[in-house]
Protein backbone atom coordinates (compact mmCIF):
# COMPACT_ATOMS: atom_id res chain seq x y z
CA UNK A 1 0.00 0.00 0.00
CA UNK A 2 1.10 3.48 -1.08
CA UNK A 3 1.23 6.20 2.51
CA UNK A 4 1.87 9.16 2.77
CA UNK A 5 3.47 10.58 5.87
CA UNK A 6 2.42 13.40 7.91
CA UNK A 7 3.98 15.06 10.55
CA UNK A 8 3.12 14.60 14.46
CA UNK A 9 3.44 15.98 17.32
CA UNK A 10 6.75 14.30 19.36
CA UNK A 11 4.64 12.85 21.40
CA UNK A 12 3.11 10.70 18.81
CA UNK A 13 4.64 7.33 17.50
CA UNK A 14 3.33 6.11 13.99
CA UNK A 15 -0.28 5.83 14.45
CA UNK A 16 -2.34 4.62 11.93
CA UNK A 17 -6.10 4.64 12.22
CA UNK A 18 -7.74 2.04 9.88
CA UNK A 19 -11.02 3.60 8.54
CA UNK A 20 -11.14 4.07 4.95
CA UNK A 21 -12.46 7.97 4.29
CA UNK A 22 -14.54 8.80 1.71
CA UNK A 23 -15.13 10.95 -0.83
CA UNK A 24 -12.93 9.01 -3.48
CA UNK A 25 -12.52 5.26 -4.23
CA UNK A 26 -13.02 2.62 -1.45
CA UNK A 27 -9.83 2.32 -0.62
CA UNK A 28 -10.02 -0.50 2.18
CA UNK A 29 -6.60 -2.36 3.15
CA UNK A 30 -6.47 -5.79 3.93
CA UNK A 31 -6.15 -8.08 6.73
CA UNK A 32 -2.26 -8.32 6.04
CA UNK A 33 -1.52 -11.90 5.96
CA UNK A 34 -4.82 -13.54 5.85
CA UNK A 35 -6.71 -16.09 4.30
CA UNK A 36 -10.02 -15.94 2.89
CA UNK A 37 -13.03 -16.75 4.75
CA UNK A 38 -15.40 -19.74 3.99
CA UNK A 39 -18.37 -18.28 2.61
CA UNK A 40 -20.66 -16.72 5.42
CA UNK A 41 -18.85 -18.39 8.21
CA UNK A 42 -19.17 -15.57 10.16
CA UNK A 43 -23.03 -14.12 9.63
CA UNK A 44 -22.40 -11.47 12.27
CA UNK A 45 -19.61 -9.49 10.03
CA UNK A 46 -21.48 -6.26 8.70
CA UNK A 47 -20.10 -4.11 5.69
CA UNK A 48 -20.63 -0.32 6.32
CA UNK A 49 -20.19 0.99 2.49
CA UNK A 50 -20.74 4.55 1.28
CA UNK A 51 -21.30 5.32 -2.48
CA UNK A 52 -21.19 1.56 -3.41
CA UNK A 53 -17.51 1.19 -1.41
CA UNK A 54 -16.57 -0.74 1.64
CA UNK A 55 -15.10 1.53 4.14
CA UNK A 56 -15.16 0.02 7.42
CA UNK A 57 -16.88 -3.04 9.10
CA UNK A 58 -19.22 -3.36 12.05
CA UNK A 59 -20.51 -6.75 14.06
CA UNK A 60 -24.36 -7.35 13.88
CA UNK A 61 -25.02 -7.83 17.88
CA UNK A 62 -29.56 -7.37 17.65
CA UNK A 63 -31.54 -7.29 14.75
CA UNK A 64 -31.70 -3.78 14.42
CA UNK A 65 -28.46 -2.32 15.74
CA UNK A 66 -25.11 -3.14 14.47
CA UNK A 67 -21.44 -2.38 16.55
CA UNK A 68 -18.10 -0.94 14.97
CA UNK A 69 -15.71 1.73 15.68
CA UNK A 70 -16.64 5.61 16.30
CA UNK A 71 -13.79 7.30 14.37
CA UNK A 72 -15.30 4.70 11.56
CA UNK A 73 -18.48 7.38 11.38
CA UNK A 74 -16.59 10.13 13.43
CA UNK A 75 -17.48 13.90 11.45
CA UNK A 76 -19.42 11.85 8.67
CA UNK A 77 -23.70 12.26 7.81
CA UNK A 78 -24.84 8.79 9.31
CA UNK A 79 -27.35 9.43 6.40
CA UNK A 80 -24.88 8.11 3.70
CA UNK A 81 -24.28 5.15 5.56
CA UNK A 82 -25.47 2.31 4.06
CA UNK A 83 -25.57 -1.24 6.42
CA UNK A 84 -24.68 -4.58 4.67
CA UNK A 85 -25.80 -7.79 5.98
CA UNK A 86 -24.86 -11.33 4.74
CA UNK A 87 -22.21 -10.22 2.48
CA UNK A 88 -19.13 -12.23 1.68
CA UNK A 89 -18.20 -11.54 -1.65
CA UNK A 90 -18.24 -7.83 -1.92
CA UNK A 91 -18.15 -8.23 -6.05
CA UNK A 92 -21.22 -9.99 -6.25
CA UNK A 93 -25.06 -9.65 -6.22
CA UNK A 94 -25.32 -11.81 -3.91
CA UNK A 95 -29.10 -12.78 -2.72
CA UNK A 96 -27.88 -13.38 0.97
CA UNK A 97 -27.92 -9.92 1.70
CA UNK A 98 -29.97 -7.55 3.28
CA UNK A 99 -28.96 -3.41 3.10
CA UNK A 100 -30.15 -0.91 5.86
CA UNK A 101 -29.64 2.41 6.51
CA UNK A 102 -28.66 3.67 9.74
CA UNK A 103 -31.56 5.94 11.69
CA UNK A 104 -29.84 6.82 15.28
CA UNK A 105 -26.18 6.64 16.09
CA UNK A 106 -25.27 6.28 20.12
CA UNK A 107 -21.24 7.06 21.30
CA UNK A 108 -20.18 6.29 24.74
CA UNK A 109 -17.80 8.93 25.32
CA UNK A 110 -15.33 8.29 22.24
CA UNK A 111 -12.15 10.43 22.04
CA UNK A 112 -10.64 11.59 18.78
CA UNK A 113 -7.42 12.40 20.74
CA UNK A 114 -6.86 9.50 22.96
CA UNK A 115 -8.58 6.85 21.00
CA UNK A 116 -10.15 5.57 24.11
CA UNK A 117 -13.92 4.34 23.88
CA UNK A 118 -13.97 3.73 20.13
CA UNK A 119 -17.13 2.10 19.65
CA UNK A 120 -20.43 3.36 18.49
CA UNK A 121 -24.02 1.84 17.79
CA UNK A 122 -25.74 2.09 14.99
CA UNK A 123 -29.57 1.69 14.86
CA UNK A 124 -31.18 0.47 11.58
CA UNK A 125 -34.39 1.51 10.11
CA UNK A 126 -35.70 -1.86 10.03
CA UNK A 127 -34.93 -5.42 11.40
CA UNK A 128 -32.62 -7.96 9.86
CA UNK A 129 -34.27 -11.10 8.90
CA UNK A 130 -32.22 -13.90 10.74
CA UNK A 131 -30.83 -16.46 8.88
CA UNK A 132 -28.21 -18.96 8.08
CA UNK A 133 -26.00 -16.35 6.17
CA UNK A 134 -27.49 -13.20 9.13
CA UNK A 135 -27.07 -13.86 12.55
CA UNK A 136 -26.63 -11.80 15.93
CA UNK A 137 -23.18 -12.22 17.74
CA UNK A 138 -22.65 -13.24 20.96
CA UNK A 139 -20.61 -10.46 23.36
CA UNK A 140 -19.35 -11.39 26.40
CA UNK A 141 -20.30 -10.27 30.53
CA UNK A 142 -19.79 -7.11 31.35
CA UNK A 143 -15.81 -7.01 32.43
CA UNK A 144 -15.09 -10.27 31.41
CA UNK A 145 -12.36 -9.62 28.93
CA UNK A 146 -9.86 -11.85 27.49
CA UNK A 147 -6.16 -13.31 28.58
CA UNK A 148 -3.14 -13.31 27.50
CA UNK A 149 -2.02 -15.38 24.84
CA UNK A 150 -5.48 -16.45 24.12
CA UNK A 151 -5.98 -16.84 20.37
CA UNK A 152 -8.30 -14.94 18.26
CA UNK A 153 -9.84 -14.58 14.67
CA UNK A 154 -9.98 -11.06 12.83
CA UNK A 155 -11.68 -10.33 9.87
CA UNK A 156 -12.28 -7.92 7.43
CA UNK A 157 -12.41 -6.57 3.64
CA UNK A 158 -9.82 -5.02 1.37
CA UNK A 159 -7.19 -3.89 -0.87
CA UNK A 160 -4.09 -6.94 -1.23
CA UNK A 161 -1.49 -5.10 -1.66
CA UNK A 162 0.29 -1.85 -3.83
CA UNK A 163 -1.43 -1.65 -7.02
CA UNK A 164 -3.64 -4.53 -6.45
CA UNK A 165 -7.27 -4.77 -6.52
CA UNK A 166 -9.45 -5.52 -2.48
CA UNK A 167 -10.67 -8.66 -2.33
CA UNK A 168 -14.00 -8.94 -2.88
CA UNK A 169 -13.70 -12.07 -0.22
CA UNK A 170 -14.07 -11.63 3.29
CA UNK A 171 -10.35 -12.40 5.00
CA UNK A 172 -9.56 -13.54 8.53
CA UNK A 173 -6.40 -13.88 10.53
CA UNK A 174 -5.58 -16.17 13.42
CA UNK A 175 -4.53 -13.34 16.10
CA UNK A 176 -2.92 -13.59 19.71
CA UNK A 177 -3.58 -11.43 22.45
CA UNK A 178 -0.61 -9.35 24.59
CA UNK A 179 -1.29 -7.61 27.44
CA UNK A 180 2.21 -6.90 28.09
CA UNK A 181 2.66 -4.36 25.43
CA UNK A 182 -0.89 -2.87 25.89
CA UNK A 183 -2.91 0.09 27.83
CA UNK A 184 -6.48 -0.96 29.93
CA UNK A 185 -8.15 1.03 27.69
CA UNK A 186 -7.46 -1.61 24.64
CA UNK A 187 -7.40 -4.98 23.50
CA UNK A 188 -4.48 -5.89 21.69
CA UNK A 189 -2.99 -8.52 18.93
CA UNK A 190 0.13 -9.83 17.44
CA UNK A 191 0.95 -12.68 15.44
CA UNK A 192 3.99 -14.11 16.66
CA UNK A 193 6.85 -14.78 14.49
CA UNK A 194 5.42 -13.25 10.69
CA UNK A 195 4.29 -10.28 9.36
CA UNK A 196 0.40 -9.84 9.62
CA UNK A 197 -2.03 -7.99 11.37
CA UNK A 198 -5.31 -5.69 10.64
CA UNK A 199 -4.85 -2.66 8.86
CA UNK A 200 -6.88 0.31 7.26
CA UNK A 201 -10.14 -0.37 6.35
CA UNK A 202 -10.51 -3.19 8.75
CA UNK A 203 -11.78 -0.63 11.56
CA UNK A 204 -15.08 -1.45 13.00
CA UNK A 205 -14.76 -5.12 12.47
CA UNK A 206 -14.73 -7.75 15.49
CA UNK A 207 -12.07 -9.44 17.12
CA UNK A 208 -13.78 -12.91 17.86
CA UNK A 209 -12.45 -14.99 20.86
CA UNK A 210 -13.93 -18.25 22.05
CA UNK A 211 -16.98 -17.73 20.10
CA UNK A 212 -17.25 -14.29 21.67
CA UNK A 213 -16.87 -10.80 20.12
CA UNK A 214 -14.30 -9.38 22.45
CA UNK A 215 -12.56 -6.49 20.39
CA UNK A 216 -13.33 -3.56 17.90
CA UNK A 217 -10.79 -2.92 15.42
CA UNK A 218 -9.42 0.65 16.20
CA UNK A 219 -5.94 1.42 15.33
CA UNK A 220 -2.12 0.32 14.81
CA UNK A 221 1.58 1.71 15.08
CA UNK A 222 4.04 1.31 12.80
CA UNK A 223 3.26 -0.31 9.15
CA UNK A 224 0.54 -2.88 9.13
CA UNK A 225 1.43 -6.59 10.18
CA UNK A 226 4.36 -4.88 11.48
CA UNK A 227 5.57 -8.09 13.59
CA UNK A 228 6.69 -5.47 16.07
CA UNK A 229 3.94 -3.20 17.35
CA UNK A 230 0.46 -4.94 18.58
CA UNK A 231 -2.88 -3.96 16.79
CA UNK A 232 -5.29 -2.13 19.34
CA UNK A 233 -8.73 -2.67 19.30
CA UNK A 234 -11.47 -1.26 21.42
CA UNK A 235 -12.52 -3.90 24.30
CA UNK A 236 -16.18 -4.75 24.08
CA UNK A 237 -15.75 -6.69 27.43
CA UNK A 238 -15.84 -2.71 29.08
CA UNK A 239 -19.20 -1.37 27.19
CA UNK A 240 -21.75 -4.40 27.48
CA UNK A 241 -23.85 -2.58 30.04
CA UNK A 242 -24.02 0.25 27.86
CA UNK A 243 -24.63 -1.69 25.03
CA UNK A 244 -27.75 -3.59 27.05
CA UNK A 245 -29.16 -0.09 28.11
CA UNK A 246 -29.25 0.69 24.21
CA UNK A 247 -30.84 -2.03 22.72
CA UNK A 248 -32.98 -2.83 25.06
CA UNK A 249 -31.78 -6.56 26.41
CA UNK A 250 -31.92 -7.18 29.71
CA UNK A 251 -28.39 -7.86 31.88
CA UNK A 252 -27.61 -11.55 32.96
CA UNK A 253 -28.47 -11.96 36.18
CA UNK A 254 -25.63 -13.78 38.19
CA UNK A 255 -25.67 -17.43 37.62
CA UNK A 256 -27.78 -17.21 34.82
CA UNK A 257 -26.49 -18.43 31.56
CA UNK A 258 -27.30 -16.10 28.15
CA UNK A 259 -27.03 -17.52 25.36
CA UNK A 260 -25.60 -14.46 23.50
CA UNK A 261 -23.13 -13.90 26.10
CA UNK A 262 -22.02 -17.49 26.41
CA UNK A 263 -21.63 -20.15 29.38
CA UNK A 264 -20.24 -19.89 32.54
CA UNK A 265 -17.48 -22.42 31.78
CA UNK A 266 -16.79 -19.78 28.65
CA UNK A 267 -16.39 -16.84 30.75
CA UNK A 268 -14.06 -18.71 33.17
CA UNK A 269 -11.93 -18.94 30.58
CA UNK A 270 -11.72 -15.06 29.72
CA UNK A 271 -9.47 -12.28 31.24
CA UNK A 272 -8.79 -12.14 35.14
CA UNK A 273 -8.70 -9.71 36.29
CA UNK A 274 -10.97 -7.63 33.93
CA UNK A 275 -9.96 -4.72 31.52
CA UNK A 276 -10.46 -1.04 33.08
CA UNK A 277 -9.73 2.44 31.43
CA UNK A 278 -6.22 3.64 31.12
CA UNK A 279 -4.85 6.00 33.54
CA UNK A 280 -4.61 9.78 32.54
CA UNK A 281 -0.44 9.18 31.71
CA UNK A 282 -1.77 6.34 29.02
CA UNK A 283 -0.27 3.22 28.22
CA UNK A 284 3.59 2.05 28.27
CA UNK A 285 4.22 1.11 24.72
CA UNK A 286 7.44 0.32 22.72
CA UNK A 287 9.74 3.37 22.44
CA UNK A 288 11.17 1.89 19.58
CA UNK A 289 9.87 3.20 16.11
CA UNK A 290 10.77 1.22 12.74
CA UNK A 291 9.17 4.53 10.95
CA UNK A 292 9.79 7.38 13.10
CA UNK A 293 7.97 9.81 14.75
CA UNK A 294 5.04 10.45 11.80
CA UNK A 295 1.67 9.31 11.26
CA UNK A 296 0.92 7.25 8.18
CA UNK A 297 -1.89 7.50 6.59
CA UNK A 298 -3.54 6.65 2.92
CA UNK A 299 -2.30 9.05 -0.47
CA UNK A 300 -5.28 10.92 -1.26
CA UNK A 301 -6.83 10.27 1.84
CA UNK A 302 -7.95 12.92 4.57
CA UNK A 303 -6.22 11.80 8.20
CA UNK A 304 -8.86 11.09 10.37
CA UNK A 305 -9.62 12.28 13.47
CA UNK A 306 -6.45 11.24 16.05
CA UNK A 307 -4.43 11.09 13.03
CA UNK A 308 -2.57 15.11 13.60
CA UNK A 309 0.10 16.88 15.72
CA UNK A 310 -1.56 16.19 19.62
CA UNK A 311 -2.50 13.13 19.62
CA UNK A 312 -1.45 10.94 22.11
CA UNK A 313 1.77 8.53 22.25
CA UNK A 314 0.38 5.54 22.00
Amino acid sequence: MTARQVPAGPALGPLLLLATLLPGPALASEIVGGRPAQPHAWPFMVSLQRRGGHFCGGTLIAPNFVMSAAHCVDGLNFRSVVVVLGAHDLGEREPTRQSFAVQRVFENGFNPTRLVNDIVLLQLNGSATINANVQVARLPAQNQGVGNGVQCLAMGWGQLGTARPPPRILQELNVTVVTTLCRRSNVCTLVPRRRAGICFGDSGGPLVCNGLIQGIDSFIRGSCGSGFFPDAFAPVAQFVDWIDSIIGRPPARPGQQDPERGSRMERRQLLRPALRQVRPEGPRWPSVSPTGDEVQVQAGVKPHAGARAGAPAL
